[in-house]
Protein backbone atom coordinates (compact mmCIF):
# COMPACT_ATOMS: atom_id res chain seq x y z
CA UNK A 1 0.00 0.00 0.00
CA UNK A 2 1.80 3.11 -1.17
CA UNK A 3 0.90 6.64 -0.05
CA UNK A 4 -1.62 7.04 -2.87
CA UNK A 5 -3.46 3.89 -1.76
CA UNK A 6 -3.77 4.80 1.89
CA UNK A 7 -2.67 3.69 5.34
CA UNK A 8 -3.04 1.17 8.15
CA UNK A 9 -3.78 2.60 11.61
CA UNK A 10 -3.24 0.30 14.62
CA UNK A 11 -5.14 0.76 17.90
CA UNK A 12 -4.09 -1.10 21.06
CA UNK A 13 -6.33 -2.40 23.82
CA UNK A 14 -6.45 -2.11 27.60
CA UNK A 15 -3.52 -2.77 29.97
CA UNK A 16 -0.93 -2.34 27.15
CA UNK A 17 0.39 0.40 24.89
CA UNK A 18 1.07 0.80 21.19
CA UNK A 19 4.62 -0.59 21.32
CA UNK A 20 3.16 -4.11 21.21
CA UNK A 21 2.32 -3.51 17.56
CA UNK A 22 5.98 -3.27 16.53
CA UNK A 23 6.18 -6.71 14.93
CA UNK A 24 3.01 -6.10 12.88
CA UNK A 25 4.18 -2.55 12.10
CA UNK A 26 7.56 -3.78 10.85
CA UNK A 27 5.99 -6.54 8.75
CA UNK A 28 3.52 -4.21 7.06
CA UNK A 29 6.17 -1.54 6.48
CA UNK A 30 8.46 -4.13 4.89
CA UNK A 31 5.63 -4.97 2.50
CA UNK A 32 5.32 -1.32 1.48
CA UNK A 33 2.35 -0.27 3.62
CA UNK A 34 2.08 3.14 5.26
CA UNK A 35 1.47 2.40 8.97
CA UNK A 36 0.73 4.50 12.05
CA UNK A 37 0.16 3.49 15.68
CA UNK A 38 -2.30 5.22 18.02
CA UNK A 39 -1.22 5.69 21.63
CA UNK A 40 -4.74 5.82 23.00
CA UNK A 41 -4.72 6.88 26.67
CA UNK A 42 -7.47 4.34 27.64
CA UNK A 43 -9.01 6.85 30.03
CA UNK A 44 -12.34 7.08 28.20
CA UNK A 45 -13.80 5.79 24.96
CA UNK A 46 -14.44 9.36 23.85
CA UNK A 47 -10.81 10.32 24.46
CA UNK A 48 -9.49 7.25 22.66
CA UNK A 49 -11.72 7.93 19.65
CA UNK A 50 -10.40 11.50 19.55
CA UNK A 51 -6.80 10.24 19.71
CA UNK A 52 -7.54 7.79 16.89
CA UNK A 53 -9.17 10.49 14.75
CA UNK A 54 -6.07 12.66 15.11
CA UNK A 55 -3.90 9.87 13.71
CA UNK A 56 -6.40 9.07 10.92
CA UNK A 57 -6.35 12.72 9.88
CA UNK A 58 -2.53 12.77 9.83
CA UNK A 59 -2.06 9.91 7.35
CA UNK A 60 -2.95 9.43 3.67
CA UNK A 61 -6.33 7.82 3.08
CA UNK A 62 -8.11 5.54 2.66
CA UNK A 63 -7.43 3.98 6.08
CA UNK A 64 -7.66 0.38 7.26
CA UNK A 65 -8.42 0.78 10.97
CA UNK A 66 -7.25 -2.09 13.20
CA UNK A 67 -8.15 -2.70 16.85
CA UNK A 68 -7.03 -5.29 19.38
CA UNK A 69 -9.22 -6.20 22.38
CA UNK A 70 -10.74 -2.98 23.82
CA UNK A 71 -9.30 -1.30 20.70
CA UNK A 72 -12.17 -2.99 18.86
CA UNK A 73 -14.61 -0.73 20.70
CA UNK A 74 -12.46 2.26 19.75
CA UNK A 75 -12.37 1.39 16.03
CA UNK A 76 -16.10 0.60 16.06
CA UNK A 77 -16.77 4.20 17.09
CA UNK A 78 -13.83 5.91 15.37
CA UNK A 79 -14.35 3.97 12.14
CA UNK A 80 -17.23 6.21 11.09
CA UNK A 81 -14.55 8.74 10.02
CA UNK A 82 -14.88 9.42 6.30
CA UNK A 83 -11.28 8.31 5.58
CA UNK A 84 -11.81 4.82 7.04
CA UNK A 85 -12.44 2.22 4.32
CA UNK A 86 -12.28 -1.02 6.34
CA UNK A 87 -12.15 -2.31 9.91
CA UNK A 88 -10.04 -5.15 11.30
CA UNK A 89 -10.71 -6.75 14.70
CA UNK A 90 -7.83 -8.69 16.27
CA UNK A 91 -9.28 -10.80 19.15
CA UNK A 92 -11.34 -7.68 19.78
CA UNK A 93 -14.65 -6.48 21.13
CA UNK A 94 -17.15 -5.42 18.47
CA UNK A 95 -19.96 -3.58 20.28
CA UNK A 96 -23.29 -2.62 18.74
CA UNK A 97 -25.04 0.70 19.36
CA UNK A 98 -25.41 1.34 23.10
CA UNK A 99 -23.03 -1.48 24.04
CA UNK A 100 -19.69 -1.18 25.83
CA UNK A 101 -16.94 -3.59 26.78
CA UNK A 102 -18.56 -3.72 30.21
CA UNK A 103 -21.89 -4.88 28.80
CA UNK A 104 -20.19 -7.43 26.52
CA UNK A 105 -18.35 -9.11 29.43
CA UNK A 106 -21.18 -8.79 31.97
CA UNK A 107 -22.60 -12.30 31.49
CA UNK A 108 -19.82 -14.81 30.75
CA UNK A 109 -20.78 -18.26 29.52
CA UNK A 110 -20.58 -21.09 32.08
CA UNK A 111 -17.05 -22.45 32.25
CA UNK A 112 -15.53 -19.59 30.27
CA UNK A 113 -12.20 -18.25 31.56
CA UNK A 114 -12.66 -15.10 33.63
CA UNK A 115 -10.02 -12.39 33.15
CA UNK A 116 -8.17 -11.72 36.43
CA UNK A 117 -9.21 -8.06 36.62
CA UNK A 118 -8.61 -6.58 40.07
CA UNK A 119 -11.25 -4.39 41.74
CA UNK A 120 -11.07 -0.80 40.46
CA UNK A 121 -8.82 1.60 42.36
CA UNK A 122 -9.20 5.36 41.87
CA UNK A 123 -11.18 4.72 38.69
CA UNK A 124 -8.62 2.41 37.08
CA UNK A 125 -8.32 -1.33 36.44
CA UNK A 126 -5.29 -3.61 36.41
CA UNK A 127 -4.87 -7.35 35.92
CA UNK A 128 -3.52 -9.56 38.69
CA UNK A 129 0.22 -9.55 37.90
CA UNK A 130 0.73 -13.19 38.87
CA UNK A 131 -2.10 -14.36 36.61
CA UNK A 132 -1.41 -11.95 33.75
CA UNK A 133 0.93 -14.28 31.80
CA UNK A 134 -1.47 -17.24 31.64
CA UNK A 135 -4.52 -15.07 30.92
CA UNK A 136 -3.16 -12.43 28.54
CA UNK A 137 0.04 -13.86 27.10
CA UNK A 138 0.01 -17.64 27.41
CA UNK A 139 1.98 -18.26 24.22
CA UNK A 140 4.70 -15.65 24.74
CA UNK A 141 8.08 -16.29 26.37
CA UNK A 142 7.71 -16.19 30.15
CA UNK A 143 10.11 -13.27 30.52
CA UNK A 144 8.19 -11.20 27.98
CA UNK A 145 4.84 -12.01 29.61
CA UNK A 146 6.17 -11.02 33.03
CA UNK A 147 7.46 -7.74 31.61
CA UNK A 148 4.01 -7.03 30.17
CA UNK A 149 2.46 -7.79 33.56
CA UNK A 150 4.85 -5.39 35.31
CA UNK A 151 4.47 -2.62 32.70
CA UNK A 152 0.67 -2.59 32.60
CA UNK A 153 -1.11 0.61 31.65
CA UNK A 154 -3.99 1.28 34.07
CA UNK A 155 -7.27 0.99 32.16
CA UNK A 156 -9.89 3.61 32.97
CA UNK A 157 -13.28 2.38 34.17
CA UNK A 158 -14.78 5.13 31.99
CA UNK A 159 -13.20 3.46 28.94
CA UNK A 160 -14.60 0.08 29.95
CA UNK A 161 -18.06 1.64 30.30
CA UNK A 162 -17.89 3.80 27.16
CA UNK A 163 -20.90 2.98 24.97
CA UNK A 164 -20.76 3.01 21.18
CA UNK A 165 -23.08 5.55 19.55
CA UNK A 166 -22.80 4.54 15.89
CA UNK A 167 -21.06 1.26 15.03
CA UNK A 168 -18.96 1.64 11.90
CA UNK A 169 -19.20 -2.06 11.05
CA UNK A 170 -22.85 -1.54 10.09
CA UNK A 171 -21.79 0.22 6.90
CA UNK A 172 -18.09 -0.55 6.38
CA UNK A 173 -16.52 -3.93 5.57
CA UNK A 174 -14.85 -5.72 8.45
CA UNK A 175 -12.40 -8.56 9.05
CA UNK A 176 -11.92 -10.50 12.28
CA UNK A 177 -8.98 -12.60 13.53
CA UNK A 178 -10.11 -15.09 16.19
CA UNK A 179 -7.43 -16.17 18.68
CA UNK A 180 -8.33 -19.79 19.33
CA UNK A 181 -6.53 -20.05 22.69
CA UNK A 182 -7.62 -16.69 24.13
CA UNK A 183 -8.27 -16.66 27.91
CA UNK A 184 -9.35 -12.99 28.07
CA UNK A 185 -12.11 -12.93 25.42
CA UNK A 186 -13.37 -16.51 25.01
CA UNK A 187 -13.07 -17.74 21.41
CA UNK A 188 -16.81 -18.56 21.19
CA UNK A 189 -17.55 -14.93 22.09
CA UNK A 190 -15.11 -13.76 19.42
CA UNK A 191 -16.75 -15.98 16.80
CA UNK A 192 -20.21 -14.74 17.81
CA UNK A 193 -19.16 -11.09 17.52
CA UNK A 194 -17.48 -11.72 14.17
CA UNK A 195 -20.62 -13.40 12.86
CA UNK A 196 -22.87 -10.65 14.18
CA UNK A 197 -20.94 -7.91 12.38
CA UNK A 198 -20.71 -9.91 9.16
CA UNK A 199 -16.91 -9.98 9.26
CA UNK A 200 -14.67 -12.00 6.99
CA UNK A 201 -13.30 -14.27 9.71
CA UNK A 202 -9.94 -16.01 10.06
CA UNK A 203 -8.91 -18.18 13.01
CA UNK A 204 -5.42 -18.91 14.27
CA UNK A 205 -3.91 -20.56 17.33
CA UNK A 206 -2.94 -17.85 19.78
CA UNK A 207 -3.44 -16.22 23.15
CA UNK A 208 -4.98 -12.80 23.70
CA UNK A 209 -1.54 -11.49 22.71
CA UNK A 210 -2.02 -12.99 19.23
CA UNK A 211 -0.82 -9.73 17.64
CA UNK A 212 2.55 -10.38 19.33
CA UNK A 213 2.75 -14.17 19.05
CA UNK A 214 1.24 -14.55 15.57
CA UNK A 215 2.58 -11.49 13.75
CA UNK A 216 2.36 -13.05 10.28
CA UNK A 217 -1.27 -14.16 10.73
CA UNK A 218 -2.22 -10.75 12.12
CA UNK A 219 -0.52 -8.86 9.31
CA UNK A 220 -2.05 -11.19 6.72
CA UNK A 221 -5.61 -10.38 7.83
CA UNK A 222 -4.79 -6.66 7.70
CA UNK A 223 -3.37 -7.02 4.18
CA UNK A 224 -6.52 -8.85 3.07
CA UNK A 225 -8.61 -5.96 4.37
CA UNK A 226 -6.34 -3.46 2.63
CA UNK A 227 -6.84 -5.30 -0.66
CA UNK A 228 -10.57 -5.27 -0.05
Amino acid sequence: MDRTRGSVVLVHGGFVDGSGWQGVFDTLKADGYHVAVVQNPTLSLEGDVAATHRVIESVPGPVVLVGHSYGGAVVTEAGTHEKVAALVYIAAFAPDKGESVATLIADPAPGAPVPPILPPADGFLLLDRDRFPESFAGDLPAEQARFMADSQVPWGVDALNGAVSQPAWRFKPSWYLVAADDRMIPPPAQRAMAERIGATTVETPGSHSVYLSQVAATADVIKKAARG
